[in-house]
């Protein structure tokens, strides 16, 4: 069965599969109008969400489905201590796919481990987001002609960007792609996105701490909120939030046909008088998302038995009770998931479900 709770779970033919149905969804959405007739997308947010939680309600209903599910846990059975495996258990039962966002890290990497039905990641804490970057992958295809050959630009925060580490995983299937690395020393893209994806793959990578010296370069800049909800320290958060702000004289260094993304909720990091800007893409992102899970949905239940579109084969676990993951807001220190790990390529254990160093 497949689930998508890394954006690696896809193979490059997979993905460039969804990203052509969705924008042929587009251009003929009446042929996909009941495609999922009397099928039920579950979504299970324990986390707030705008985008995310209406862009798959309105894709399952523009296919014809029905939607069930919660958008605050407090509502369900969570509130009683019910775990993740055993809701993802419960809620099989009356759906055919799930959705599910968590602040806990791993969490949908540990549901699917029992869930009777596909599981998509919509959001795991800071660690992973592959809804969002297929979007993003659609969006750049569609403002731009191609996803081979790109210069991009991350900003802001690369740290806790759980889209920034998605996207760059994803990019790494394709040709010619060179990133740019915007961000104080405090929201700086973690060793581990930088060590087994950047430099394993042979992405050009560069790190720098303003806007101005590199945007005459680049094709797309991604922007990213600071995330004031993954801070442990306020008086962190209160340093850095205000790091760096897109207005219209730093668009006016940029490329006439460069590409401004951002996974949005927006607070200052972008103003508003850029909005009117032809190269702001980043409300056309949003629709994109509808479509992209729209082809998502179809595509899951089109493979859901076929045996050549399971999940990758991973590397043998390594099993050992002596370790723990070092991040608090892992699935493994939140219920009792086992401690179990994976060699990353610099040869350190990493937790399986957050990717995490060991302590």
């Amino acid at each position: 069965m497949k689930h998508l709770i890394d954006p690696m779970d896809l193979t490059k033919q997979e993905t460039d599969e969804i990203i052509s149905l969705a924008q042929d969804i587009i251009a003929h959405r009446e042929r996909y109008q009941g495609s999922m007739s009397h099928r039920k997308l579950a979504t299970l947010f324990y986390e707030p969400s705008t985008r995310t939680r209406l862009s798959f309600t309105s894709a399952m209903m523009e296919l014809g489905g029905n939607v069930l599910g919660f958008s605050d846990a407090r509502s369900s059975s969570v509130s009683k201590g019910e775990t993740v495996q055993d809701t993802v258990r419960v809620v099989g039962c009356f759906a055919e796919v799930i959705a599910m966002r968590h602040y806990i890290e791993g969490a949908q990497l540990y549901a699917s481990e029992v869930s009777p039905v596909p599981i998509i990641n919509a959001g795991d804490g800071s660690h992973s987001h592959p809804t969002q970057t297929l979007t993003d992958l659609l969006t750049i295809q569609r403002e731009l002609g191609h996803i081979d050959g790109i210069t991009i630009g991350f900003c802001g925060d690369l740290r806790f960007g759980r889209t920034v580490h998605s996207l760059i995983k994803a990019l790494s299937r394709y040709r010619d792609i060179r990133v740019v690395l915007i961000a104080p020393p405090e929201l700086k893209l973690p060793d581990y996105i930088k060590h087994d994806v950047c430099e394993r793959t042979g992405i050009p990578y560069r790190e720098v701490e303003t806007m101005e010296e590199v945007m005459p370069e680049l094709d797309v800049l991604y922007m990213t909120r600071v995330q004031k909800e993954r801070f442990l320290d306020e008086d962190e958060f209160d340093r850095v939030k205000d790091s760096f702000v897109l207005d219209t004289a730093r668009m006016a260094l940029a490329k006439k046909h460069m590409a401004v993304l951002h996974p949005l909720p927006r607070v200052n990091e972008i103003l508003t008088e850029v909005d009117s800007d032809p190269r702001a893409a980043y409300f056309r992102q949003v629709e994109n998302g509808k479509f992209v899970r729209e082809a998502l949905i179809v595509k899951l239940h089109e493979w859901k038995d076929d045996p050549e579109h399971g999940m990758p084969e991973h590397d043998t676990p390594v099993y050992d009770e002596t370790l723990h993951c070092g991040n608090l807001k892992c699935i493994c220190n939140n219920e009792q998931a086992p401690s179990k790990f994976r060699r990353g390529e610099d040869g350190r254990l990493r937790c399986w479900y957050c990717d995490a160093k060991v302590r």
